[in-house]
């Protein structure tokens, strides 16, 4: 009996309750506190390569790069194992329309050497990425009860107005263009992810496993299904009245 009400019981809480995103839209992350986050793809640089004097500049630039902000940044760096399915499918259409049988066996012996390398040895990618925050209220000036309310209930939302979200977005805005002039004093080139770039970046991060297997349809996609469906439910609408 005790096993059957166990077994019965299921969780109040999804796993999107205990995260900070309340939502994804205009290239802008949207948390639960009401405060925006934007992620900026940074490129690299081999520093190894560089000469001494290089080195001791890019560390010196680095530095004032880190000390000329006003407001905090996070820097991320994510590796994955690399994924070449896309690659080699390009190969193999390649070696079909090869009419050189010479370059054809070639490309065929190319792919199935990337391939078992693939399959021997697990190859990493790098990805760097710099968060850049807008808070109109910083943590500093919030009191110790109000953060601890946030601490024990991720779940609480505060939604923002869209008069207040377009105003945050341009403040925001404003230090994505100022880090990015800062990168690209330091040789390094970035842009900002789009709204389809964060999903996939989130949905990434949260499911490994399952994103390197499925896929996400891209948003362009799927609001191109919700048009047509609502075209379709109010010229089944229209039917109606009609008749």
């Amino acid at each position: 009996m005790h096993s059957k009400q166990l077994a019965g019981q299921k969780p109040k809480n999804s796993t999107q309750h205990f995260l900070d995103i309340q939502e994804i839209k205009d290239n802008c992350v949207v948390l639960k506190d009401g405060t925006l986050r934007s992620v900026i793809l940074v490129s690299s640089i081999n520093f190894a390569l560089k000469s001494e004097e290089e080195q001791v500049a890019v560390i010196q630039g680095y530095a004032q790069f880190l000390n000329s902000f006003d407001f905090p940044l996070q820097i991320v760096i994510q590796s994955r194992k690399l994924n070449i399915g896309d690659y080699l499918e390009r190969l193999k259409t390649v070696e079909k329309e090869q009419t050189n049988e010479l370059l054809r066996m070639q490309t065929a012996e190319y792919r199935q050497y990337v391939q078992e390398l693939i399959e021997i040895a697990d190859i990493m990618s790098k990805r760097f990425y710099v968060v850049i925050p807008y808070s109109p209220i910083s943590d500093k000036q919030k009191g110790f009860f109000t953060r601890l309310k946030e601490t024990l209930s991720p779940g609480s939302v505060i939604h923002l107005g869209h008069q207040k979200f377009e105003k945050y977005k341009n403040e925001l805005s404003k230090r994505i263009d100022y880090v990015i002039d800062s990168l690209a004093s330091l040789g390094l080139k970035s842009v900002q992810l789009d709204t389809q770039s964060l999903i996939e970046l989130y949905y990434n991060t949260y499911n490994p496993e399952i994103s390197s297997q499925e896929k996400l349809v891209e948003l362009d996609k799927i609001q191109v299904e919700e048009e047509e469906e609502s075209k379709t439910e109010s010229e089944a609408k229209e039917l109606k009245v009609k008749d």
